[in-house]
């Protein structure tokens, strides 16, 4: 049996969905509950009884994001920060990056942190 982690809205959905086979919620009331139109109750209510409580979880989580910045990049860009810009704070060096450098070396200041 595999673990499965679900957050709290993941969980919220399952007990409604539960609620909702059993007779004790109308479609309606279900998608009132879940702020959510009842075709997209139907779509969840089909994938939990297709897939059980895992076809609830997520299917983004553990994933890179889209807009993620490539890791070679951000070495690279930071190893070059600990160059010229060595006794900057990382407010600065972004500043600096964002001034002298193409949009190639802009990042912001947490990652530079």
């Amino acid at each position: 049996m595999e673990l499965i982690a679900l957050t709290a809205k993941e969980v919220h959905r399952l007990e409604v969905l539960s609620q909702l086979i059993e007779g004790g919620r109308t479609q309606i009331a279900a998608a009132a509950a879940l702020a959510l139109s009842t075709r997209q109750v139907r779509r969840l209510l089909r994938r939990y009884q297709r897939d059980g409580a895992a076809g609830l979880a997520s299917r983004k989580r553990g994933r890179r994001p889209n807009n993620a910045l490539d890791p070679e990049r951000i070495a690279r860009i930071l190893e070059y920060c600990r160059g010229p810009y060595v006794g900057f704070g990382p407010t600065f060096a972004a500043e600096k990056l964002r001034e002298c450098a193409s949009r190639w070396y802009a990042l912001s200041v947490t990652l530079i942190r």
